[in-house]
């Protein structure tokens, strides 16, 4: 649903209640007094359509505080209302704030509220013209990857192998957005198509390629970035799968002199869980790929390299389990983020169950219903941990509760 709220900020509380009283049977009008007020609504109490701001206030002007606006909720319509109808001002606001109406005060409240329509019908247009360049864009990646899917399932397999790893390896390293990656991950064997089927064999069992094969393999990053390229919003995509095969010392393609962390990182995320991927599927254990990996001096990301062993350590001492919330048990690991059933998050992925968030769970299932299954790690038995007894230290990974009994 699109929001239809509008803020006003001033830092005289008269102006503002005053504008509350007489706007209030035709908007939804929200208040805040003085710019540091009026960014903390925008950060929490958002998304408002439009923010209505005065000049004139102490610590922040208006053009400063629009400007601060724009950035952190770059869709909402903004507008001046002010008492200095100064030229200069109006066009610094509309340069530097991308003011949408400049007006001045005492404004007329048939002119306000006309204005504030206006707004409003702005507000919708552009968030009709991102709802449509979101629906292009997910129809554009689904048809890709179908294309992948039906002209090469053991490329999709792999993507799709690719992605789950990335994802972990991302929530791993704190990362906020991944979208971008996990879509890289899901295209970045894209431009294989190009191959024929005897070389993707070869590629996918793990087998040696000659130099006729491997100069056409080693050219499937840039057939998919120029597939990618020229789709809206997919830049970013096409610019990490080009560098998945680039070492983090500078070593692979694309020959060029990016190196170490001028690389994207969601590139260097891609290089590890790739060539991992491939030593997995040539018949090696994990440790011992894990082992290869590190023994490539200077090719990965160290930081990388250590969110995969920890993962995989992970993994290792934990079973991946779907189980409804009167199953959930002390000690499991929440494998996925716990929501109610209207979308309010109650726990984040990476906690431990304690009794305090087993009954917090309850409370709110019988009074707003939670999503269900829960995605859990559950810790194997004892006897089935086979791994090292200590795992590589990383921050935001959670270390695995003991099994019961130890």
């Amino acid at each position: 649903m699109i929001s239809e709220k509008i803020l006003f900020v001033d830092d005289e509380r008269n102006v503002l209640e005053a504008f509350q009283r007489q706007l209030r049977k035709q908007f939804q009008v929200h208040i805040a007094q003085g710019p540091e007020a009026g960014l903390e609504a925008v950060r929490t109490s958002g998304p408002f359509a439009v923010v209505v701001s005065d000049l004139r206030m102490p610590v922040m002007d208006g053009i400063s505080f629009l400007k601060m606006v724009r950035q952190e909720a770059p869709d909402t319509v903004r507008m001046m209302l002010t008492g200095f109808a100064e030229v200069q001002t109006a066009i610094e606001a509309v340069n530097e704030g991308n003011v949408f109406r400049f007006l001045t005060k005492p404004c007329d409240p048939a002119l306000l509220a006309k204005t504030l329509h206006m707004g409003l019908a702005q507000y919708r247009l552009v968030m009709a013209e991102r709802e449509l360049l979101e629906e292009t864009l997910r129809g554009s990646i689904k048809v890709l990857i179908q294309i992948l899917s039906l002209l090469n399932p053991e490329a999709f397999g792999r993507a799709s192998r690719i992605q789950r790893y990335v994802r972990e390896i991302a929530f791993a390293l704190q990362l906020k957005e991944t979208w971008q990656l996990e879509t890289a991950a899901l295209l970045s064997q894209i431009g294989l198509i190009m191959l024929p089927e005897a070389t993707l064999k070869k590629i996918y069992q793990g087998q040696a390629l000659d130099p006729e094969e491997m100069q056409l393999f080693e050219m499937h990053p840039c057939i998919a970035r120029d597939l990618l390229k020229h789709i809206p919003r997919l830049e970013k995509v096409a610019d990490i799968i080009t560098y998945q095969a680039k070492g983090f010392d500078g070593s692979g393609i694309p020959h060029d002199d990016r190196r170490g962390e001028d690389l994207p990182l969601e590139s260097r995320i891609l290089k590890v869980v790739l060539d991992f991927d491939t030593l997995e599927a040539a018949g090696r254990p994990r440790t011992t790929a894990i082992q290869e990996l590190k023994e490539r001096q200077g090719r990965y990301d160290p930081g990388v390299l250590t969110a995969l062993e920890t993962i995989l350590w992970i993994e290792a001492r934990f079973e991946v389990r779907e189980i409804s919330l009167k199953d959930l048990k002390e000690g499991m690991i929440l494998d996925g983020d716990v929501f109610t059933k209207t979308q309010v998050l109650l726990v984040p992925k990476g906690q431990e169950v304690t009794p305090l968030i087993r009954r917090r769970l309850i409370g709110f299932a019988a009074a707003m219903g939670i999503k269900e299954p829960l995605r859990v790690l559950v810790p194997r038995h004892p006897r089935e941990d086979k791994t090292a007894a200590t795992a590589p230290a990383l921050p935001g990974v959670p270390r695995p509760a003991k099994p019961p009994g130890t």
